[in-house]
């Protein structure tokens, strides 16, 4: 039997493939030697049966090695964050420049807009002039001049996963908690990450409504990332209610900025992003304890530095070189502009995600 055949069989009979069984199947996805049926089979059989946290790991490991796992020679460390996705989720535009500015190296490889919820890629190509399509060369330069570069994964990172993730989508395989988290961690590892702090989402406005789904989420996630050499941790946050103010790929932008350059102060959005911040540098040992971290992220937002940041990784990556002081003017504006007016007093209570 051959070895794709002999993966789908066990699979089918409830065994766990072996490691080196996973392996090949990975590399087969990335070269095209596994056909869309025999794929299309692999994701049923995973999701029917499940790989256990081992099988896991090890599909996660392959996804990575699957294609470039870059290496960086910095004398800070690497880290990131990573969000479930959550209505007005704008946080790693703000996150990026912040941990910059703390002193890391944040290589933030991205996505775009997935169901209901919108893609940091989508939203920050709002900006007039900026593309997140660039070579691992120019995301090298940027990461290397700024400190931080937010980038589409290239065809290079994690192929096995950008096929797989298409054959998931067709054959109605997208719900497994295994294909879920070797799709997400494969393509942040292969960014060569020290520490990660994941955002998993809980509530009407993201993928997991209960917070059973997010915590079993959240525990494959941490598992399988730290299984696999990336100190890991996560947070479960709500999301029954939109994070921004507003909500929409210009709009989010225009409020990150607000925050960014301190036009708006104490909100959920900016308190947020220190809490995940202070989480990551603290894993990746830049400072004693999450609060500590935390602190130096909002010193960092507030006192303007991430700004500064965040304004010399835009102009890199096509944008213009004045967007921070003049971002209202580099920013989609909308051709028609509606009140609606309430037809009596009250309070809102509550929005619905």
């Amino acid at each position: 039997m051959k070895p794709a055949a002999r993966v789908i069989e066990n699979l089918r009979q409830g065994i766990a493939p072996s490691p080196d069984d996973l392996a090949n199947f990975a590399a087969g996805l990335a070269d095209g030697t596994i056909t869309d049926a025999q794929a299309g089979a692999f994701a049923m059989g995973v999701c029917v049966r499940g790989l256990g946290q081992e099988g896991r790991t090890t599909l996660t490991n392959a996804m990575r090695d699957s294609g470039t796992v870059m290496k960086w020679n910095f004398d800070a460390p690497c880290i990131d964050k990573h969000s479930t996705g959550g209505v007005g989720d704008c946080v790693s535009l703000i996150l990026a420049p912040a941990l910059a500015a703390c002193g890391a190296r944040v290589p933030m490889i991205s996505g775009r807009g997935l169901g209901h919820t919108g893609g940091t890629l989508d939203k920050l190509e709002a900006i007039t002039g900026v593309s997140c399509e660039l070579s691992e060369q120019q995301f090298r330069q940027i990461v290397e001049t700024v400190g931080c570069a937010i980038v589409a994964a290239s065809d290079a990172i994690a192929p096995a996963d950008c096929r797989l993730y298409g054959i998931r989508n067709e054959s109605s395989t997208v719900p497994s908690l295994d294909l879920i988290t070797a799709s997400i961690l494969s393509k942040k590892l292969a960014a060569g990450l020290h520490a990660l702090v994941l955002d998993v989402k809980v509530g009407s406005g993201a993928f997991a409504s209960t917070l059973q789904e997010a915590q079993t989420l959240a525990e494959a996630l941490v598992r399988t990332a730290n299984a696999a050499g990336c100190a890991t941790c996560a947070l479960l946050t709500h999301m029954d209610e939109p994070l921004a103010s507003s909500v929409g790929n210009g709009l989010e932008v225009r409020e990150c900025m607000d925050v960014l350059t301190g036009a708006h102060t104490n909100t959920p959005l900016l308190n947020l992003s220190a809490t995940l911040g202070g989480e990551v540098l603290s894993l990746a040992g830049l400072c004693a304890t999450p609060q500590e971290g935390a602190e130096q992220v909002h010193q960092a937002i507030t006192g303007g530095h991430a700004a500064e940041i965040f304004g010399e990784m835009i102009m890199l990556m096509g944008g213009p070189g004045d967007f921070v002081s003049k971002y209202e003017t580099h920013l989609p504006q909308a051709p028609v502009v509606c009140a609606v007016l309430a037809d009596q007093s009250g309070y809102v209570q509550a929005i619905d995600g």
